[in-house]
């Protein structure tokens, strides 16, 4: 495994550039509807990026979640949440009536179904064929998730385990009549996938012409109740009656007392194995697709992976089992050998895990929000951080790091103040969060992230998410408004002042053209 085999950046003959990049979920987004989309607000983030000199927009994953919204639980690893689809995009094709979109309130289903008979008009005949040809292409996936989540709605959104026997054990016959009686369905189903595809391809599009790269984020778990373990539950560690014995999490760390439980299965890694782990490289192609760069979140899952019994409430009580993740990772970088991964290494990190990062020169997380302990050897100090690292002043995990700062005690206060006058001199007022994204943006890390909510200085009502907790989260978004031009100005001059700003590298993008 040479170091090549998994450059971040696309331009080879400037893969050294350091770059900048901005943290901020589509859901985030501005938008007159309940949630942010693919629309016109997605390209001007785009430009915004581009006006401060960034070149890289992370998003947390983007498929579709459960009715808690997290998208580290989703009903499948490979379709995109239809919520983010641009209603304005599908009036401007004909689909839809400005009427149409004035009567939306918190579900899009309704529309696009409408959108879908609309689409199957004659003056439509030359996207049909498109259509026809993304289903095949995606065939592999898109049939059992369409048909997974007809069949959810068919039983009142239970889950697939409560199902009548003959559906839970996608009986053949049964499953057959289905794709009649649901035909309809099936088909808005796909095409909801179509239009979020072509949508997503076209800003990613759009993105490379900007010189940004899009950068994802794909859970290491799959939720239970999704379409992957319904459709092919041998690949995952259940009993006879494909119920979950063992689910897994974190133990206890700083996030949590009581550790995490998270409740996804765990993998059956001889099943995955014994055909080369093309569930695997299936799921990671899909993502490759619709990112330049992929997070894998939890990484350490892939060297071991913290099992809970089913039966455990917390997640204090469990087991280290051991994963493949070297066979794993060779597979999908001979599959995918054009594919650019980073590796959320935070938590419980052992030695093994270092090394299986680094046997496939994979760049780690560092977090400067842990960095300020008052330990010199303390490995989130900025003077710790190495190239091949992504530093971010906090993720969509952490606070803000102006709630952060204001929270600190006044031990970690102090230790924080002691490292900004060592740094700046003893008449030195701190300055924050300008502070923390200024060391970031100056580390030797290859790619600094910082949170939108960290550009604007939001304090911790603006947080996206608390680890452990199962209410309030993944709602937050922002409004221009909030964006003055001193913090423009701020972090425009920053990046440039750190050396990232990128001003003529020749992008080449890996986007698909929109089918339609």
């Amino acid at each position: 495994m040479t170091q090549s085999a998994n450059q971040l950046y696309l331009n080879e003959e400037r893969s050294d550039q350091r770059r900048a990049g901005v943290l901020l979920h589509i859901s985030s987004l501005p938008s007159v509807y309940y949630v942010g989309d693919l629309g016109v607000e997605a390209y001007r983030f785009v430009d915004f990026l581009e006006e401060i000199g960034a070149t890289v927009w992370q998003t947390l994953p983007i498929n579709m979640p459960h009715a808690d919204n997290s998208p580290y639980q989703c009903l499948s690893a490979h379709a995109g949440n239809p919520d983010f689809i641009s209603l304005e995009s599908l009036q401007a094709q004909g689909l839809l009536t400005q009427d149409d979109l004035s009567s939306l309130i918190t579900n899009k289903m309704p529309l696009l179904n409408k959108a879908y008979s609309a689409f199957n008009q004659p003056e439509h005949k030359a996207k049909q064929a498109n259509f026809v040809a993304f289903c095949d292409k995606h065939a592999h996936w898109l049939d059992d998730f369409a048909m997974f989540l007809a069949l959810r709605e068919k039983f009142n959104q239970t889950n697939w385990s409560e199902w009548p026997a003959a559906y839970k054990h996608r009986d053949l016959e049964t499953l057959q009549l289905a794709t009649l009686e649901l035909a309809t369905e099936l088909a808005t189903l796909k095409f909801a996938q179509f239009i979020f595809f072509n949508q997503w391809l076209a800003l990613k599009s759009y993105a490379g012409s900007k010189q940004v790269q899009l950068f994802g984020d794909i859970p290491i778990f799959v939720a239970y109740d999704s379409a992957e373990v319904w459709a092919q539950p041998s690949l995952f560690k259940l009993d006879g009656d494909e119920r979950m014995t063992v689910v897994a999490g974190v133990p206890p760390d700083y996030f949590s007392e009581t550790g995490q439980r998270w409740g996804n299965p765990h993998y059956n890694w001889e099943a995955m194995a014994s055909d080369g782990y093309a569930w695997w490289i299936s799921r990671m192609a899909t993502q490759n697709e619709l990112f330049d760069i992929v997070r894998i979140d939890h990484f350490r899952g892939l060297q071991a992976a913290w099992e809970i019994p089913a039966s455990e409430e917390t997640a204090i009580n469990g087991d280290w089992v051991e994963a493949p993740g070297a066979a794993l990772l060779e597979a999908i970088m001979q599959a995918l050998p054009g594919i650019h991964l980073v590796a959320e290494d935070l938590g419980i990190i052992t030695s093994e895990v270092d090394a299986l990062r680094h046997q496939f020169h994979l760049p780690g997380m560092k977090i400067l929000q842990f960095a300020f302990s008052g330990d010199d050897d303390n490995p989130y100090l900025p003077e710790h951080i190495d190239a091949n690292s992504v530093v971010y002043t906090g993720t969509h995990d952490n606070d803000t790091s102006m709630g952060w700062y204001q929270s600190l005690d006044e031990t970690s206060r102090h230790c924080f103040h002691t490292y900004l006058l060592a740094r700046h001199g003893d008449e030195y007022q701190p300055n924050m969060p300008d502070d923390l994204i200024k060391m970031a943006l100056d580390a030797a890390a290859q790619l600094a992230i910082i949170p939108m909510q960290d550009l604007m200085a939001l304090d911790s009502s603006h947080r996206m998410n608390t680890p452990g907790t199962c209410t309030g989260n993944w709602h937050w978004r922002f409004n221009w408004q909030q964006l003055t031009s001193d913090q423009k100005q701020m972090i425009a001059t920053a990046i440039v002042d750190s050396g990232r700003h990128v001003a003529s590298i020749q992008y080449d993008a890996k986007a698909n053209h929109p089918l339609c």
